[in-house]
């Protein structure tokens, strides 16, 4: 494999690491052995060498100065940030010491790993860290917390995460942005939505918010927070009114098509307004562009999948495309991910057989509940990846649970974030640039290699170097444990069961940077559910308890005496708590808002850019408001997850709750309620 890091000077291919659908190509600049510019490759054929601000300004944080260089050993209290430099062989012999008692005195399931994908990387993310802590046998992590909701109800219709080619959407006549603001979190979609408009297509943003792309959009279509589905009702309801389905293909491709017909007739167009928000002829006009329009494409967000009903909403949207046939139209149909298409053998990058028995369980949904109420406790956690004092829901008693004297924390990050604050021994991550790993998208269908471009900044070491150092340190002498990178590239991409990866090797990769998966033309070709069909009636569904044919399940009363439900959304130069630390990145977002609609500001005395409490039982955080008509009644909207390290009171999801979502185990994000008072008045 070349090795980039030989060369002082020149251009070279590289993967933007960013938890993106997108996952655009790179071109990297080196001058002296640095990296003095970023910027697209144009031979990549989705991402075409446009990039956002975010991937194009990230030398900045590589050679950020506050870029943590060496190990820490924490001095002061906990949250503090009171640390002292110490060295890699003491930082590793301490975490294994204190490890090996805790497994003497209260077993390995008193240890718990907590990470995320702040790196995309299969084999810093899902490889040797998974091998090691199957080894050690820690409490195992739920990953639930961005997109297991839909996924699952996604899974009860179509099979699995397959959906439309992005490449093939520029065909597609009438593009539904469906919960997702694609302009911040999804640019490419994007740019082949533009160029398909430039052919004639319709642009339709369905949300709970103007937010970028509902003013990117033709046609904005504003409803009420966790209603999508019953509006998904509503259109089914007018398409077999008016004869707009393809009869046909339900026939040959779905099973349920006749109970649908009948169970959708409750939800005529009034019904489904006077639930939604959204007038009734706008429902039936909606419906009659979808059922008139071939190829048609709906993009399917990760926003309204953060509801108690995520889940049933995400498997209800699936179910459309079947009712007018647009899976047979080259770019008709939907995504709402990708991932299936690439799907490595995860058996052999994981290794789950290095587990000697069983283990408990905890949804990272639920951090702070199980550093509070776990029994026997957690005595140890290690974070990489992630930074849930931030991220996690119902962060107030993640806080709580992290300041625990008797927890001891190690915390492996490229900077010192508010988890690392709380951490016992905090190590410096190497970043993408740093690293040999591969790359799958969840949208585009195309595998990618980084190899390292630039030199360990200081001591830093990747997660696969951490965790080889540990397994040394713990006596364990497992093969498994002591491959190298491309060991591990090559086991992943070693998966007869995947006929797509025929083909693609680590030798081809670095040949060729990125490789797109053989596949079937059309998704009705691979439908993996229990009948081989789309299942709009779903026995699986059933036999799990859930209702089997799609169903608007209302949000539940949690906070019912708060007047306004609490959506805090995405912003478009941050990625969860990444780069919220950048000044160029703060300064390009300019501030936290609260979008609030002005007939409620009214009612409450409140005016443009006052600053209020925004408050529930879980928690309170100080935001200025943003008056207007961005949002409906009864919803508030914020936008980022700001950095909080000195206690600022910006922690939006100190609001939120940490319930789990219908299916998967998934994040209720946006369910929450919240009141909202004049600063004076609270």
């Amino acid at each position: 494999m070349p090795n980039y890091t030989e060369s002082l000077n020149g251009v070279f291919s590289s993967v933007c690491s960013l938890d993106c659908p997108d996952q655009c190509a790179l071109l990297v600049h080196k001058e002296n052995g640095r990296i003095v510019k970023i910027e697209g490759d144009p031979s990549h054929p989705v991402t075409q060498g446009k990039i956002c601000n975010k991937v194009r300004h990230m030398a900045d944080r590589i050679y950020d100065p506050a870029r943590l260089q060496y190990p820490l050993r924490r001095t002061g209290p906990k949250g503090s940030g009171q640390f002292e430099r110490i060295g890699w062989e003491e930082a590793i012999g301490e975490i294994a010491e204190r490890w090996k008692k805790l497994i003497e005195t209260d077993g390995p399931e008193s240890i718990l790993p907590y990470s995320f994908y702040g790196n995309m990387g299969r084999i810093g993310t899902e490889g040797m860290d998974r091998r090691f802590f199957n080894r050690l046998g820690a409490t195992r992590l739920q990953y639930a917390i961005c997109e297991a909701a839909g996924t699952v109800g996604y899974a009860y219709t179509m099979g699995g995460s397959f959906g439309t080619d992005p490449e093939a959407t520029v065909d597609a006549k009438l593009h539904i942005m469906w919960g997702v603001n694609a302009v911040s979190t999804n640019m490419h979609q994007v740019m082949l939505s533009e160029q398909a408009r430039s052919n004639g297509a319709q642009i339709v943003c369905i949300d709970v918010h103007r937010n970028r792309t509902a003013r990117w959009a033709d046609w904005f279509i504003p409803l009420k927070p966790g209603t999508d589905a019953a509006l998904a009702l509503g259109i089914m309801y007018v398409l077999f009114d008016e004869g707009l389905t393809d009869d046909a293909f339900l026939r040959e491709y779905t099973v349920g098509h006749e109970q649908l017909r009948e169970h959708v007739k409750p939800y005529d167009p009034e019904r489904a307004s006077a639930i939604t928000g959204v007038p009734a002829d706008d429902i039936v006009k909606l419906a009659r562009l979808y059922g008139g329009t071939t190829p048609s494409f709906i993009r399917i967000g990760n926003g309204p999948q953060h509801h108690d009903n995520g889940g049933m909403f995400v498997r209800t949207v699936a179910c459309l495309p079947a009712l007018t046939g647009q899976w047979k139209h080259p770019g008709g149909g939907a995504i709402k991910g990708n991932g299936a298409y690439l799907d490595f053998n995860m058996s052999a990058l994981q290794r789950p057989d290095l587990r000697r028995g069983g283990a408990r369980s905890v949804n990272m949904n639920q951090l702070g509940m199980a550093l509070h109420e776990l029994n026997p406790p957690i005595r140890s956690l290690y974070v990489y990846n992630s930074n849930p004092a931030v991220v996690a829901p119902n962060a107030g008693k993640v806080r709580e649970g992290l300041a625990r004297e008797d927890l001891f924390t190690v915390v492996h990050d490229l900077f010192l974030t508010e988890t690392a604050r709380y951490a016992d021994i905090v190590l410096p991550a190497t970043s993408s640039f740093e690293n040999t790993d591969i790359y799958r998208s969840y949208w585009h269908h195309y595998i990618q290699l980084q190899q390292p471009v630039i030199e360990p900044y200081g001591e830093s070491k990747s997660n696969v170097d951490v965790f080889r150092l540990l397994a040394a340190a713990m006596g364990f002498t497992d093969t498994a444990l002591q491959d190298s990178e491309e060991d591990m590239i090559r086991q992943a991409l070693n998966h007869p069961r995947n006929p797509n990866l025929s083909g693609i090797t680590l030798e081809r990769l670095e040949r060729e940077k990125f490789v797109k998966a053989s596949r079937p033309q059309l998704v009705t070709d691979i439908l993996r559910t229990p009948s081989g069909k789309i299942e709009l009636y779903s026995a699986a569904m059933e036999r799990d308890g859930y209702p089997p044919l799609p169903t608007y399940i209302p949000l539940p009363d949690e906070d019912e005496a708060l007047p306004f439900r609490f959506i805090p959304a995405p912003n478009h130069h941050f990625l969860n708590s990444t780069f919220a630390h950048n000044e160029k990145h703060v300064s390009l977002e300019k501030e936290q808002k609260l979008h609030m609609n002005e007939d409620d500001a009214a009612e409450l005395g409140i005016a443009d850019g006052e600053v209020v409490w925004v408050r529930n039982g879980r928690g309170a955080c100080k935001l200025p408001v943003a008056v207007g008509r961005d949002v409906l009644r009864g919803v508030v909207v914020s936008q980022g997850l700001w950095a909080d390290v000195s206690g600022t009171g910006n922690l939006v999801n100190a609001l939120t709750p940490d319930r789990l979502a219908d299916m998967g185990g998934g994040a209720v994000f946006f369910s929450g309620k919240v009141a909202v008072e004049k600063v004076g008045n609270a």
